[in-house]
């Protein structure tokens, strides 16, 4: 599975799971109901998605330019690193005015969320590839 197809499929698979694990999470974090944290959650997918579509766009048009052809630990580590990093950027100032706390207490929410997404995008990533073999940009095939 190439191009738009496996973005859409990776997409939906993974912000799925993203919504049930992130409004547990905040619920635990915010003491508030799961219901009040859902609706975070949900917009924080929302920008997931998009966040998610663009910078997997560029990160495969880096790597189909990288001479060397594949996923190392190395390279998975860089994406979900750069991924993650950049979410958190996009998300702090919107849980920070949702749950109506400080930028620096909206960081410390964040920070065990962003701890545990760092993991699961390694994870999702690897399974995902594994599942649905990987993009042409990794595996050395002109990409379209």
């Amino acid at each position: 599975m190439q191009g738009i197809q496996r973005r859409v499929v990776y997409v939906t698979l993974y912000e799925l799971i993203a919504i049930v694990a992130a409004s547990l999470m905040l619920a635990l974090a915010s003491g508030q109901g799961v219901a009040h944290s859902g609706v975070v959650a949900v917009a924080a997918s929302g920008i997931a998605i998009v966040w998610n579509l663009a910078f997997n766009y560029l990160f495969e048009l880096w790597e189909a330019r990288q001479a060397v052809r594949g996923r190392s630990l190395r390279r998975r580590v860089a994406h979900a690193i750069g991924f993650e990093g950049g979410l958190g950027l996009l998300l702090i100032p919107l849980m920070a005015w949702w749950f109506e706390v400080t930028l620096w207490q909206a960081l410390v929410m964040d920070m065990g969320l962003l701890l545990f997404f760092l993991a699961y995008t390694f994870v999702f990533n690897w399974v995902f590839d594994r599942v649905f073999g990987l993009p042409a940009s990794a595996a050395g095939v002109p990409c379209s």
